[in-house]
């Protein structure tokens, strides 16, 4: 073993440890892999930043974009109204027609976007059959993830692998290499969840038992917030006129929290409603839409020495506003960063322009003072704000989640109209990269541009919707993998195998590396898994005088298989709190299933790609 090799190991050992420990996050230690690399002289300059030029890593970004344009075309909506109509009062009929219309849609679109979407879906049709969402929870997120094993383009460690293909001079895999074997899995976890839903310890939350799809109103009696709204208009002799919201003091002095403020626009003909933030300059004439959160509090006194007029409201909790105001609940997930802090520490509204108006912790909502109220693992936020701002919480998972949208929300989807030239886009680039006209990244980039081109996207929703620490992550890992080949650790690996494994078959050479898949991806993320295994699968194949291509799917199949803890993928993190689940339910029906989708495979893999 040479210096440059026991280097090479060391790094990868503490980036695992970083990973395992989340600090710091994945992207920062994918990028000092970047800066080390180099520096040790293992790589030069160029092949440490050529993963940023990986076809694989554009397709990926592209993908974002594109499944960004169904979301905001509201397509991912209508499936779930359309999942709600056929599943009626049958909770068997509606687990089905869950896990198929998730797998189906995760096929072309993050399956951390689909679950994240199904989630508040799943939540109401629950409560309109009044069963514990905790038995629907589990089937989402297992479908969540065998949607990645449905098609090359469903997750990213599917294009890690057929570019890690690619590069060694092999064909790569076809858009629908995977499907006749993610078929075949999906069915098995259909009839696997119709078993072990009976397995899952509910416990569920009685306060989102009964009724429809949950609206604005019954998001306010949830919270109580009905008698703290108040619209107040400033006097031409206010002492607010010309004062910055950040001066006033208002939520220390009079627990008054401004929600929104009406102004009347220049030719007075109409009104906007715009969103307070801490430098918005308060003019006469302006009003004041304002939610007093503490008990006790003289509004009379207030008024009079701010010079306020109280106007009439128009709608319980400014309901009447919904338009553009919404409102949706965020749960904190078991490793949120922002466990412990304060609400006011939080910074929604410097940062999202949101507001705090609820806090229910252990199914009861608090009253009284939230703003120095420090947050623990499982509460609930209700936040209010431009429909907008609450959108763009979805893709940021990592400190919350959002819960619940009320069902006012399919009134203002940003580009409801487009929806058929959103799914015109989605069609092109399945039908060029099933042809192979094109390669696989121009057809993704062109329905960018189509999605662009028929406004299902603008510019800032498409920049947002990328994952951009995904993508650092894997272009980090990519001369990582190419570090190790060079330094002899691939040979090292394969070396091992084969020397604990002895004269064992092919099939057992398989089963091998999906169980070593799987197990690393418990620990760190399923792409950087994939980065890593690619390269070792691709020389064990060499080494024993096999294809390359079974030995390259079996490790992609493994990198989706992360059925077996809450941790071990960002969609089974997702629906831990909604399902109100410990790890160990996780452990006592994931386990069994990763074991029948590691025999389905070694079955398939050779049959569908012959060793």
């Amino acid at each position: 073993m040479n210096s440059d090799l026991i280097l090479v190991l060391a790094l990868l050992t503490t980036c695992m440890g970083l990973f395992i420990a989340n600090k710091p996050r994945m992207d920062v230690v994918a990028l000092l892999v970047i800066l080390v690399l180099p520096l040790s002289g293992i790589l030069t300059m160029p092949q440490a930043l050529a993963g940023f030029s990986d076809p694989g890593v554009v397709l990926i970004a592209s993908l974002f974009v594109i499944g960004e344009g169904l979301v905001r075309t509201g397509v991912a909506y209508r499936l779930g109204d359309w999942l709600v109509r056929k599943a009626g009062n049958s909770e068997t009929r509606l687990l089905v027609l869950l896990m198929l219309s998730v797998a189906g849609l995760g096929s072309v679109m993050s399956s951390t976007g689909i679950v994240a979407i199904f989630i508040p879906v799943v939540l109401s049709v629950a409560a309109r059959l009044r069963i514990p969402a905790g038995r629907l929870m589990m089937p989402l997120s297992f479908a969540g993830l065998i949607s990645g094993m449905m098609t090359l383009v469903a997750t990213p460690p599917n294009m890690v692998v057929d570019s890690t293909l690619k590069r060694e001079g092999f064909a790569g895999f076809s858009f629908f290499s995977f499907t006749p074997i993610g078929v075949v899995i999906l069915l098995m976890g259909v009839g696997y969840m119709l078993v072990a839903r009976r397995w899952l310890t509910v416990r569920d939350d009685p306060a989102r038992d009964g009724g429809a799809r949950r609206k604005l109103h019954d998001l306010i009696e949830e919270y109580k917030l009905a008698g703290r709204e108040h619209r107040l208009r400033i006097g031409d002799d206010s002492p607010l006129v010309g004062k910055a919201l950040l001066d006033l003091n208002l939520r220390s002095q009079y627990k008054a929290n401004i929600v929104g403020i009406e102004r009347q626009l220049r030719l007075r003909f109409q009104t906007e409603l715009l969103t307070p933030h801490a430098h918005t300059e308060l003019l006469a004439g302006d009003i004041l839409l304002v939610d007093v959160h503490e008990p006790g509090v003289d509004l009379a006194e207030m008024r009079a020495r701010l010079k306020l007029e109280p106007l009439p409201l128009r709608g319980s909790y400014f309901t009447d506003q919904s338009r553009e105001v919404g409102m949706a609940e965020i749960a904190l997930p078991p490793d949120s960063g922002l466990i412990g802090k304060t609400v006011l520490e939080l910074g929604l509204r410097r940062k999202h322009n949101l507001n705090v108006v609820g806090l229910r912790r252990e199914r009861t909502a608090m009253q009284g003072a939230l703003l120095e109220e420090k947050l623990r693992m499982g509460d609930t936020l209700l936040v209010i704000g431009p429909w907008k701002s609450i959108r763009q919480l979805q893709p940021l998972t990592h400190d919350f989640i959002v819960l619940s949208l009320p069902a006012e929300v399919d009134e203002v989807a940003p580009a409801l109209k487009q929806a058929p030239w959103a799914l015109l886009s989605l069609a092109v680039m399945v039908a060029l990269m099933i042809s192979g006209v094109v390669p696989n990244v121009v057809a993704a980039l062109g329905a960018c541009l189509l999605m662009g081109l028929f406004r299902c996207v603008d510019m800032d929703s498409a920049y947002k919707s990328i994952n951009w620490q995904s993508l650092v992550l894997i272009a980090g890992m990519i001369p990582f993998a190419l570090a190790l080949e060079k330094t002899g650790g691939v040979e090292l690996a394969v070396n091992g195998l084969l020397n604990l494994l002895g004269d064992a078959g092919p099939h057992m050479l398989l089963a091998s590396l999906f169980v070593l898949t799987a197990l690393i991806g418990l620990f760190i993320s399923n792409t950087a898994t994939a980065v890593l295994m690619a390269p070792i699968a691709l020389s064990l194949a060499g080494r024993v005088g096999a294809s390359p291509m079974p030995f390259a799917m079996i490790v992609a199949l493994a990198a989706s298989a992360a059925f077996m803890t809450p941790v071990s993928s960002p969609v089974n993190t997702l629906v831990l709190g909604p399902g109100q689940y410990r790890f160990w339910d996780f452990v006592k029906i994931g386990v069994p299933f990763t074991l029948l989708v590691l025999v389905a495979s070694v079955l398939l893999v050779p049959w569908m790609f012959p060793l």
